[in-house]
């Protein structure tokens, strides 16, 4: 990889650490970045999820104290997650990469379609866990339905197949399914996606070495930790809907490129 793509790559992950902290979404930054410089999918999926741990664990360290009381729940919704990731990596790693090939334009659709009705996805959430959460309710409640558990492994089946969105998925499902506070469900999702992300990149480490791009992955990891870090200061002063905006554009670019390379074999 030459200079200006990997300055472009860094530039990405920086981008793409920034988005997460605010709307979630990452991925839809840096996957097209990769797959537009020529890297296979899986590759990039691999080498662009163990790159944005990193970030991840920056974004559940943020949130430690919204997290004090939840370990029993943590404990309790984690290995949903981490089988759910580890179902999804296995797909990844053992499914011909023409599935993958095919399956992720619809993936990034999907994607796209959380990005772009975030806003209404978060008002309904936010109104059905205010209907819900009397004065002297507890923040968080450990007995969970236990819909709640079969959700959290899909979703950690969607995230360990396909990084993009499962944030923003997770909070839905938490901020839905899970009896607590807005905050409380925010909060797990950071844990959830870092356990799924760490999970799915121990998975790749074992059985998947020799397709990692670790020049991609430390390029992404540098950017990623500074956007974590910086992204809550710079978000502030950025549009939300021109955040999603590049998202949705840069999600496009990925569709079409993929889209190309089916068509033209």
């Amino acid at each position: 990889m030459g200079v200006l793509a990997s300055i472009i790559v860094a530039l990405a992950g920086l981008w793409a650490g920034t988005i997460n902290t605010i709307v979630g979404s990452g991925t839809l930054v840096t996957f097209p970045v990769l797959v537009a410089l020529g890297i296979p999918p899986v590759t990039a999926t691999i080498s662009n999820a163990m790159g944005l741990i990193p970030g991840n664990a920056a974004g559940a360290l943020g949130y430690r104290a919204e997290l004090t009381g939840m370990g029993k729940l943590v404990l309790r919704l984690l290995p949903a997650s981490l089988l759910g990731g580890i179902t999804g990596a296995t797909l990844l790693l053992h499914l011909p990469e023409s599935v993958f090939e095919v399956a992720a334009p619809f993936l990034i659709v999907i994607a796209l379609g959380f990005v772009i009705f975030q806003p209404r996805l978060q008002a309904w959430v936010r109104r059905r866990a205010e209907a819900r959460q009397r004065p002297d309710a507890p923040r968080v409640v450990l007995h969970q339905p236990p819909i709640l558990y079969v959700l959290v492994y899909l979703a950690g089946v969607y995230g360990g197949y396909f990084v993009a969105a499962q944030g923003i998925l997770l909070v839905g499902i938490l901020g839905v399914f899970m009896v607590g506070s807005m905050q409380a469900a925010n909060a797990m999702k950071n844990v959830l996606v870092l356990g799924v992300n760490m999970i799915a990149a121990i998975s790749y480490l074992i059985f998947a070495f020799g397709r990692i791009d670790w020049w991609v992955v430390l390029l992404i990891a540098i950017g990623s930790t500074i956007g974590g870090l910086v992204g809550a200061r710079i978000g502030r002063r950025l549009s939300p809907v021109v955040l999603r905006g590049v998202i949705v554009v840069l999600g496009l670019v990925a569709l079409g490129v993929m889209v190309a390379r089916l068509i033209t074999g």
